[in-house]
């Protein structure tokens, strides 16, 4: 019975015990899910491999401490900290999600204040979502223009370039896809200002 893949919570305790393997044994199984979540955020390999490395440091720092207290929960904590690591590399390259063409859009202004308390990071988090699920009600090819002009921070040209359509197109569709959030906005009562 010595083949029994271990738990992630007994493979913590016996990494926290002295057991370098562990370790080893946690970082590959999780792996691909964590590297993947960072790079569909950041959309480049060195940026993604730094931010998974810190990501594990902080995991050690943590684990040596002994401040890690998420009984069960090793893959959403570690998420979570490549989640917040993700939100620093952003703020520091001041590429933090925004949209600057038109002053009208001030719903990603509220996911940009650096300087959240905990209560605003709640209600941060919580806007967060709502928006994503907003987006996800519309049509693809206006969801595929926001999220690359707002998530990923390029530009219309590069946008015109990866979807193959021109920039004229791919303004109008950001254009459609802000018209299309503020009705979504109004139809389901969201108030997005906190």
């Amino acid at each position: 019975m010595q083949n029994t893949p271990k738990t992630d919570a007994t493979l913590v305790k016996n990494y926290i015990k002295g057991d370098e393997y562990a370790l080893e044994t946690l970082v590959y199984r999780h792996k691909q899910k964590i590297y993947s979540f960072i790079y569909s955020k950041v959309y480049d390999r060195d940026v993604t491999e730094d931010i998974f490395q810190d990501t594990f440091i902080k995991v050690i720092r943590t684990l040596k401490a002994g401040s890690y207290n998420e009984e069960g929960k090793f893959l959403p904590w570690v998420m979570r900290i490549a989640h917040n690591l993700v939100i620093d590399f952003f703020r520091k390259n001041n590429r933090m999600p925004k949209f600057d063409n038109t002053g009208e859009f001030s719903i990603f202004s509220v996911l940009s204040d650096s300087t959240l308390n905990a209560e605003k990071s709640i209600i941060k988090e919580q806007v967060e979502s709502d928006v994503r699920r907003l987006v996800e009600e519309l049509p693809d090819d206006q969801k595929e223009v926001l999220l690359m002009r707002i998530y990923n921070d390029m530009s219309f040209k590069e946008i015109s370039e990866r979807t193959g359509v021109s920039i004229n197109t791919a303004l109008g569709r950001m254009r459609y896809a802000l018209i299309n959030l503020r009705k979504i906005i109004e139809k389901h009562h969201i108030v997005l200002t906190n």
